[in-house]
């Protein structure tokens, strides 16, 4: 019973934290959806529409129209794959990327700024979190 409360502690806090950065993004920022998606192709480079959706852990149908909104911004360039031309590969552009910088350096200069009041013992612990929150995140459950 003490892994569900610590759970759902845990889970609590990252809530909160997820919403206030959302809080603190500027005028005129990108949707999350279409962040979710060029954060992932500016970690992890091209990728098909498939890749992505399962990366994000969604239909591919589902993300049909952020991907073409993407585009269509000029945020994310589409090409025929290489081995099979009738798959496209997405990829983000120039202009993608420093969309997406912007974005977090909005996030990451009020986070700076809040973690700026604990001791470095207390953002140190925060960082040991992060990297584990980040295996947990990718951890495949049975089930």
């Amino acid at each position: 019973m003490e892994s569900l409360a610590s759970a759902a502690r845990i889970r609590r806090g990252v809530v909160r934290l997820n919403r206030r950065l959302r809080q603190e993004r500027g005028d005129g920022s990108l949707p999350p959806s279409q962040l979710e998606v060029l954060g992932h192709l500016h970690r992890h480079g091209p990728a098909t529409p498939g890749e992505v959706a399962a990366a994000l852990r969604q239909r591919p149908q589902s993300l049909t129209r952020v991907f073409a909104e993407l585009e269509a911004e000029g945020l994310v360039a589409r090409e025929a794959g290489t081995v099979d031309r009738r798959q496209s590969v997405l990829s983000a552009t120039e202009a993608g990327r420093l969309a997406l910088e912007r974005d977090m350096a909005e996030r990451d200069a009020w986070l700076a700024g809040a973690l700026a009041s604990l001791s470095a013992t207390e953002r140190g612990v925060l960082e040991l979190a992060a990297e584990l929150m980040e295996r947990v995140a990718d951890t495949e459950t049975p089930g």
